[in-house]
């Protein structure tokens, strides 16, 4: 139930409190104005209307979510703010995407947000051309910063086959035939003289990042497997718990580092050659995959290439896991935009939650959870959100 007061500038509504927080958090006082409430809720609802302001616009929004389920926690969790905003919200399910079909479903205005984006990876995908002559990013904006600290996305390597063959970066593996052959007799494609490094699912832009990356530092003896993520990591984790040699594509926050573990089992594995905006494979958007520097402050406990600088050369550049909304949205929606602009997740917390899901519980469920245990910090969300409208 809403209270609701109308902007008639722009004739849209403007979802003010719930009318709950009208009488504080004192249910009994709630109840006792029951039918009070539902008549003033009826009695809104006629004048909004014949204020032509009532209508849904701007009232329903679409979500959707990313199509890799560590993203799923996070989407559960904004829906469910926006709701307690007042706003009625998809069940992001119903739009799962990857990147492509993502921005562009945006752009066309077949969804209004998600808040699954990957940034610098996703930048290509604002580049794409649409029928009227404008590209997907004039229609949509990145917005706030909802996992931007303690990400690392890189490559693992089975820390006892590193060990045992001085394998500090993938160019060693590629250029040492004793480590090569190893790593081969084990691998998915056996014998064939190719390491076989497990990476991305078709269209993560991760995959094409990874394709660059072996031509531009001329990895001849190295190639990545294509195929769906969780199929790939589970046969990594197996693999690895075997003492097998493995090279896999991960990043954090993500349940798997709780199998994977760097400094353990597996270490982060070294790029000598950063990639750079020269697109060796000439593919569309492939100037925005660069990852100079490519660095991030991590030790030699759990990376195997420190520069002199005592940072870890990845090859790639923490991520930053934002909400990409339409701008229309953000413009008729000073509250949805505040929103967006101020929630940040902790990357330790949200990988706890992973894991929870990973053993069986629903991203819902723990994102309603989630919200019973930080009140006080979704509260302030909320009142500064509201504050803005």
């Amino acid at each position: 139930m809403i209270w609701a007061e109308c902007d008639f500038t722009s004739t849209r509504p403007i979802f003010v409190a719930n009318i709950a927080s009208k009488y504080g958090r004192d249910t009994s006082l709630f109840k006792q104005n029951h039918f009070f409430l539902k008549a003033v809720a009826l009695l809104l609802t006629l004048v909004l209307a014949a204020a032509s302001c009532g209508d849904d616009e701007g009232v329903s929004l679409t979500m959707g979510r990313a199509n890799w389920d560590t993203g799923y926690f996070q989407a559960a969790l904004v829906r469910q703010l926006l709701q307690e905003l007042g706003y009625e919200v998809s069940d992001p399910s119903e739009n799962e995407l990857g990147p492509s079909l993502a921005y562009l479903s945006m752009a066309r205005g077949d969804i209004d947000f998600w808040a699954n984006s990957w940034y610098t990876l996703h930048n290509s995908w604002l580049l794409n051309d649409l029928p009227d002559g404008t590209i997907v990013g004039d229609h949509i904006s990145r917005i706030g910063g909802l996992i931007s600290q303690g990400l690392v996305q890189g490559y693992l390597i089975t820390k006892s086959f590193a060990e045992e063959h001085s394998i500090r970066t993938l160019d060693d593996l590629n250029s040492n035939p004793d480590a090569l052959a190893a790593y081969d007799k084990q691998d998915v494609n056996s014998n064939d003289g190719i390491a076989d490094i497990y990476g991305c699912p078709e269209s993560w832009t991760c995959d094409d990042i990874i394709s660059s990356q072996i031509e531009f530092s001329g990895w001849e003896n190295i190639k990545q497997i294509i195929a769906g993520y969780e199929v790939m990591i589970a046969e990594a984790t197996s693999r690895v718990a075997d003492g097998e040699p493995v090279v896999v594509y991960t990043w954090t926050p993500s349940p798997y580092i709780v199998s994977l573990r760097p400094g353990d089992n597996v270490m982060w594995l070294g790029v000598e050659k950063v990639l750079d905006s020269s697109n060796p494979l000439g593919r569309d958007g492939g100037e925005g995959w660069a990852q100079t520097p490519g660095q991030i402050a991590l030790g030699s406990d759990t990376c195997l290439y420190i520069l002199d600088n005592d940072n870890c050369q990845l090859g790639w550049n923490p991520a930053e896991i934002t909400v990409t909304a339409r701008n229309d949205l953000l413009e008729n929606h000073p509250a949805v935009k505040r929103l967006f602009e101020i929630v940040v997740l902790n990357p330790v917390d949200v990988s706890i939650q992973l894991l929870a899901q990973e053993n069986g519980e629903s991203p819902e469920d723990l994102a309603t959870q989630w919200l019973v245990d930080n009140r006080d910090l979704a509260d302030s969300w909320i009142a500064e959100a509201l504050a803005a409208a």
